[in-house]
Parts: C-alpha cells; structure tokens; sequence
C-alpha cells in the first residue's frame, strides 16, 4: 500500500479506535483487500498492536541492546597467573542498555527496554527482575539460544582486571525484528542505543532516527564495538564512552589531558551533537558541536566496585537532559548517579531512588 494511503489509515484509527475496516475502506477509497494489507503492515511496523487498534506506550526512554547475566569474580589476594586464585563471586543482571534502563527506572523516569534473550531459565530469571522497573514489552525470547553473558574479573580493590562476554545471541538478530518495534521506537522521547546488536541493524536504527527527527544517545560498550558503528553519525544527540572507545572512535591516541578535547572534536566532526569521554578517577570532559567544553572532577569517596558505574553515569546525563538542564548540569546528575553505584557491590544500586539521586548531587555539587 501506498505509504501516503498508511499514514491516513493511522491516523483515521487514532482518531477512531473502533473504526471498521467498511469504514476505513470507504473514507480511503480502496478495497477492503488493501485495508486488511494495510493494517497488518502497521500492525509489523510496530504503528498498532492488535485488531482493537491498541496504540504503543509513549515512553521517555527506550534502552536498545544488551540484556546479559552478569558474574563478577574478585580475587581475595593479589591475583597470580597460571593457578587458583581465592575468590567470591556474585551473579546478577547485566548488559549496557539493560542495566542504564534499570538505573533510570529506579529514578522515576518511564522506561522501555528493547533486548533479546534466549528461551532459557536465565532469560526469564533476567526479565522477571527487570520487569519491576522497566517496561520489557518490547524485549523478544529468541527459543534455543543462550541468553548472553558477561564475566568480570576484579582485583582485591575491586578494579576490573579483564572481561568475557558471551554475546552469539545478538548476531542472530535480524532488521525485521527492529522494523517490527518501529511504531515503539518512535514513540520514545530518546532512544538509547549500544552497540550489542550488528552493525547493519545499528546503521539502521541510527540513519532512520536521524530521518525522523528520533533524539538518539549512543553507548560503545567496549573499543572492539566501537567498529561496529558507521563512520558518520549524523543526528545522535549524545554519545558518551570511556577512554579506550574514544581513542578508537576518533581513530586518535589519548596521552595528555588536551588530548581528550581533540578526540570528542574528531568525534563531533562525524556528526554529534554531544560527546562525554569518561576518564576514571578523573572525572570526564564534555564538548559539544555548540562549542561547549569542560572538565568535571569527581569528588573523592570510597569505592567498592567500579563494575556498571558508567551505566548508570548514562542514566544520569539522559535523565537531566530530559528534565531540561544544560550540559554541564546533566554531566553532573550523571556523575551523582554514578557515585551511587560506586559504593555498592551491585551493578545496579538497589538503594539507588530519585530522592537519593537529589541528596548525592546536593551534597557534591552544588
């Protein structure tokens, strides 16, 4: 059917929810053939669920990528190579877009997650517990296939030594299950994107964002994925990462503080709106296509474990950048967040609330 017959049929339904398809036939002046074709395309699209015309939740924030079992391993001692190390480990939820649509759950802020799990007791383990902050409507159970996994390897002082990350699950994904969600994706006020999936589906979901206007925030995950994005990256409104994705997205070494100015610049010269490149104990930098810069420096506390402190620092920046601060405000929230979650052995500070997130910000930033 014709796309511009489509969106007249959509909005006939909006407007009329119990509409007939006699009816819609009539007011299109086409067959009810074509109306019944018409209405399963929107109803693949994503744009309606059901006969009844039910329409996708509007939501602030759609999380797009990663849902994993998380195993944390921290060695007791100074680690040796090549034996057994003691250690305790914990098992718990995980995956980039997973764990930034729990945190900002967890502050009030309405939230979908859109993933993929494979049919096993970890998958549905995995989403019962999500489920309670997050909508997973639009998360798809993938039958006989794993759900994705990811091992970290801590230090005594809880400093992440090395991770695997078990991810097959995500190269099984095909364009037309993202195509199917279209009508849930475009109802998000942002949309934040990991880089999990495969590289053709990130290109797509960036270059249709981009064409319908879809505010879109990009997390790297680890520098090997950065290679999975598309040279440019014309309409993302943010994209944060760590130092090593920087570097490997700038395609340019980091070696002096100038340096990470020079790479959120490369950066922005693909097409970014707004770059934050992390820095570890040193707090980030932020540079916009505005001309805005700065350095932020933490303040110093006590940290348990560093593991999901950058999550949640996403969670934080977007949940400000909604409420309508500026950019270093939002840098600052973000950095609340992730102080919350620096002192917990969590990856997701259970303790972690909007009130708290008020309190932390309060008592180190203003």
């Amino acid at each position: 059917m014709e796309k511009q017959v489509l969106i007249k049929m959509l909005k006939l339904v909006k407007s009329n929810p119990q509409i007939s398809n006699l009816e819609l036939s009539q007011k299109l002046n086409v067959i009810l053939e074509d109306v019944e074709k018409g209405l399963l395309e929107l109803k693949e699209s994503g744009d309606i669920i059901g006969r009844s015309f039910i329409f996708p939740k509007k939501t602030q924030v759609l999380c797009i990528g990663g849902a994993n079992i998380d195993r944390k391993i921290q060695v007791l001692e100074g680690l040796e190579y090549g034996t057994s190390n003691p250690s305790n480990s914990t098992i718990s939820c995980g995956g980039v877009a997973r764990n930034i649509a729990e945190n900002l759950g967890r502050i009030n802020c309405q939230t979908s997650l859109l993933s993929f799990v494979g049919g096993d007791h970890e998958g549905e383990w995995l989403l019962n517990q999500t489920k309670r902050f997050v909508d997973i409507t639009p998360t798809e159970v993938i039958p006989q296939m794993s759900t994705g996994t990811y091992t970290a390897v801590l230090n005594e002082e809880g400093e992440m030594i090395v991770a695997l990350a078990d991810m097959v699950l995500y190269d099984s994904i095909q364009r037309s299950l993202i195509e199917k969600k279209w009508g849930i994706i475009r109802e998000s006020e942002m949309v934040l994107l990991d880089t999990n999936l495969p590289s053709d589906i990130l290109s797509y979901i960036i270059k249709r964002c981009q064409k319908e206007n879809i505010p879109l925030s990009i997390v790297p995950v680890s520098a090997p994925k950065v290679k999975k994005l598309p040279h440019q990256l014309d309409g993302v409104t943010w994209l944060i990462a760590n130092q090593s994705e920087a570097e490997a997205l700038a395609d340019f070494p980091i070696q002096s503080d100038g340096d990470y100015f020079r790479a959120a610049e490369l950066i922005l010269k693909k097409g970014v709106e707004r770059v934050v490149i992390t820095r570890g104990d040193k707090g980030l930098i932020y540079f916009t296509k505005n001309g805005e810069a700065s350095v932020i420096l933490p303040p110093e506390i006590q940290v348990d474990d560093v593991t999901g402190a950058g999550d949640s620092l996403v969670a934080g920046i977007l949940y400000g950048y909604l409420k309508g601060v500026n950019t270093e405000d939002a840098c600052k929230i973000g950095m609340s967040c992730s102080i919350i979650t620096l002192q917990s052995y969590e990856t997701v500070n259970p303790e972690l609330s909007k009130q708290k997130l008020q309190e932390t910000y309060q008592k180190y930033f203003n």
